[in-house]
């Protein structure tokens, strides 16, 4: 196996995986806050509030992804590109570039797959615990900060690192809408070594690295979580 153009190309590669690490931390970060609402809503006695989660979260269930970064790349983004304002406007560096659309499509995924999950966490949660906490003189924010929420990402804690790997492995479509992510970086050693083995077998260990990492950091959250209870 040949690897003398890893040095030329190395640069490219890194940056290609700072820029997927970005994409995940973002979609995740930001993700989460909507699968919170999403979840939220789905509960709400509110018929609007419902009906409106459930619809959002059976759109983007039930559309691939990929469709997804097309409409708000090729489709959101010529039309913000048609008006002058927004060309001329101090927002137009940011709307140009494919990375925000590909983050906003992850964050939306996340949204509702994991707003799902945490939906069915929510309902899991015993009654008697929060009925004591209510006891206790807790107001609804403080139930769900300190109670409801705590206890129900402690249940569907393996389903939520499964959805993290799923997501690290997603954003490899960034490359589809010239994001030179890991795999678009990869692309590019393709394209000027004719070479595809090597630098796919790269990015292939590197997201296998990166899938680790996350379950191992969800694994010190769980045991971490148990220490606390125990003392």
């Amino acid at each position: 196996m040949d690897m003398s153009w890893l040095n030329n190309f190395s640069s490219e590669l890194v940056r290609g995986a700072g820029l997927t690490v970005q994409l995940l931390l973002f979609s995740a970060g930001f993700g989460f806050l909507l699968a919170i609402a999403v979840a939220l809503g789905r509960l709400s006695n509110n018929i609007v509030l419902s009906n409106s989660a459930r619809f959002f979260s059976s759109v983007i269930r039930g559309t691939p992804l990929l469709v997804q970064i097309y409409i708000l790349y090729y489709g959101v983004g010529s039309v913000l590109a048609g008006f002058p304002l927004i060309r001329g406007g101090v927002l137009w560096p940011y709307l140009r570039e494919g990375f925000w659309y590909v983050a906003l499509a992850l964050t939306l995924s996340v949204g509702a797959y994991v707003g799902e999950v945490l939906r069915s966490g929510l309902r899991a949660v015993p009654k008697g615990e929060l009925e004591a906490a209510r006891a206790y003189g807790m107001r609804r924010g403080q139930i769900l900060r300190r109670v409801w929420l705590p206890r129900a990402l402690q249940m569907v804690r393996p389903t939520l690192a499964g959805e993290s790997v799923m997501l690290l492995k997603s954003t490899a479509l960034a490359s589809t809408v010239a994001v030179t992510d890991l795999l678009g970086a990869a692309n590019i050693v393709r394209s000027q070594t004719l070479r595809v083995y090597e630098p796919l077998l790269l990015v292939a260990i590197t997201y296998i690295v990166l899938a680790l990492l996350i379950e191992k950091s969800f694994k010190l959250m769980g045991n971490t979580a148990s220490q606390r209870r125990v003392h």
